[in-house]
């Protein structure tokens, strides 16, 4: 039986961990070769969780390749467009198509909105907002060369859908990412190329899982913990879970860029266990 994506090419960027890689995985599972980016190194603003590193990339590639798929991996950052242009440019070249997009690479930060300085400022919107563009703007001249229409699919969050307090950077650009979406998706539908965005509510990697994440649910805990948050958390979605998993993503994902989703565009997902609806 072939897989879902069998013989296309997806391009993902953050795909050093987390949710990237389990993209990467899910997508190579099902078929697929992979064109990974990650930043694969610090930003400076984020202070909360450590940074992906190239030996985070490099696992990324092994368990690709131990699923007998092709995967071209380039460190790069996706504020800097040539270098993502060039990244692309060579894994297409490599792998000899480019099928599907994941704009996925994304940073986050709490702060108290009059606290956000504008360095940090700026620092979130470069990256969650325009890198997403970037990404796009990249990847979309392949789609169109390669004459068989695509899928895009770009990660917001919920915060991309209503207001998140202690997050103002973050959740401006999450939301304007939506609007990338749904102007690409009317933009490229005459190209047969589809684009969606997904929406996690929290998702279980080192984005989250931190102190500070913790300590936001709880301000007078002096030692806050991932066990006396996961209550905390779990209130906040309407489904009894406190998070969801990286491969809850990647399925809905994997949905949206096979051809089951074929007549699916411009449809913002949520992913959330019911945090948007409660």
């Amino acid at each position: 039986m072939t897989g879902r994506v069998e013989g296309k090419v997806a391009l993902i960027t953050g795909a050093a961990r987390s949710q990237g890689r389990s993209h990467a995985l899910r997508l190579a599972q099902e078929g697929a070769d992979i064109i990974a980016v990650d930043i694969a190194g610090p930003v400076e603003s984020i202070e909360m969780y450590p940074p992906a590193t190239e030996d985070d990339l490099a696992e990324t590639v092994r368990q690709v390749e131990a699923l007998d798929r092709r995967i071209v991996a380039t460190k790069a950052d996706v504020r800097d467009t040539a270098a993502l242009q060039a990244a692309v440019d060579e894994g297409v070249a490599q792998l000899g198509r480019l099928d599907i997009v994941l704009g996925n690479a994304g940073v986050f930060e709490i702060q108290p909105a009059l606290e956000v300085t504008d360095d940090a400022w700026r620092e979130m919107i470069d990256i969650n907002l325009t890198g997403v563009w970037n990404t796009c703007k990249v990847a979309l001249p392949h789609l169109i060369e390669g004459g068989r229409g695509g899928a895009i699919v770009l990660t917001s969050s919920t915060a991309g859908l209503k207001g998140t307090p202690n997050t103002i950077h973050y959740t401006a650009a999450k939301h304007g990412v939506v609007g990338i979406m749904r102007t690409l998706a009317n933009e490229f539908a005459g190209h047969s190329i589809r684009v969606n965005s997904v929406h996690p509510t929290g998702v279980d990697t080192v984005m989250i899982q931190n102190q500070k994440t913790w300590g936001l649910f709880a301000p007078d805990d002096p030692a806050p913990s991932r066990e006396k948050a996961e209550p905390i958390f779990q209130s906040t979605n309407a489904l009894p879970v406190p998070w969801v998993e990286p491969v809850d993503i990647s399925n809905a994902i994997l949905f949206l860029v096979s051809d089951e989703a074929r007549y699916i565009t411009g449809v913002t997902l949520p992913v959330d266990a019911g945090y948007t609806v409660k």
